[in-house]
């Protein structure tokens, strides 16, 4: 049986549950739990703090865990990332007081950094060859510089509203973060079977999600370019339809191409043009 650790609460919590649960593991429970089974795969859910999650990883209390890249890079465990999950996406960035003339990373070089992810910053500070020393602090980060104890922080950042709302401006990125799998690095050989298992259902999800399933109707002097037009899995389905000279094409649109696309067939004489969401994509 897989253990595997998610957030004990907030929305990476939801979307980590959402995920599983699309994967057909279906869980029961867990909002006021420290653990709970899958109904439908041999797999256990730990409920942790997500400061926590890597430390139980390395110790092989948990096999897989899902938490931002920021924790992973931060904590520095022994751990592999072994999928990236496309949700929970931020970043991790350096803000300062709006009034500061903030002329480039050399701002910070004496300068004092409040934050909770001391090790990151500190390597961005040596990629930097910049010395400046860090505060370690843990939650309103914000606050520091309106009280004297640091020029600048170090926080993620969502929208930025934030930091706005604090006085603040956002002047460098350190990272990107999104919600990542991570595993042991010492599995047996039947739990790596069910990794196995586990990341097909995962990529068949998010492969669906970051596409589009598109069915329009082409006039025939018209096909070879619009099928020119569409990538498609490996080529466009056409079939004839009841009225002379049209077909029916159907294809598969990735997300971030798709507006694009969608103006280049109706350039091309494409109509009727019907977009529906996939479920489950299976390469």
């Amino acid at each position: 049986m897989l253990r595997i650790a998610v957030q004990k609460s907030g929305r990476l919590q939801e979307k980590s549950l959402a995920l599983l649960n699309e994967c057909g593991l279906g869980i029961d429970g867990g909002r006021n739990e420290l653990k709970a089974l899958a109904r439908n795969f041999p797999a256990e859910i730990l409920f942790l703090r997500d400061d926590d999650i890597p430390q139980y990883i390395e110790d092989g209390v948990a096999d897989l865990g899902i938490l931002g890249e920021n924790v992973v890079l931060e904590k520095k465990k022994q751990q592999t990332v072994i999928e990236r999950l496309g949700f929970a996406k931020c970043r991790l960035s350096i803000a300062v007081p709006k009034g500061i003339d903030y002329a480039g990373v050399e701002w910070l070089q004496g300068k004092k950094i409040a934050t909770s992810y001391s090790r990151v910053v500190q390597d961005f500070l040596n990629r930097n060859n910049i010395s400046a020393e860090i505060h370690e602090i843990s939650g309103s980060v914000e606050i520091a510089p309106g009280i004297g104890l640091a020029d600048a922080i170090c926080d993620i950042v969502s929208t930025g509203g934030t930091l706005l709302s604090n006085g603040l401006k956002e002047v460098e990125e350190v990272i990107k973060s999104e919600a990542v799998l991570v595993a042991n690095n010492n599995l047996s050989a039947e739990k790596e079977l069910l990794i196995e298992k586990l990341l097909f259902r995962i990529k068949a999800v998010n492969k669906a999600r970051n596409n589009k399933y598109i069915l329009l109707n082409a006039p025939n002097d018209k096909l070879e370019q619009i099928i020119g037009v569409l990538p498609g899995m490996k080529s466009p389905t056409v079939m004839p339809l009841a009225m002379e000279g049209w077909s029916s094409v159907h294809s598969v649109l990735a997300e971030e191409d798709f507006w694009e696309i969608i103006h280049q067939l109706k350039a091309n004489g494409a109509q009727g043009i019907l977009v529906i969401p996939i479920e489950k994509m299976i390469l």
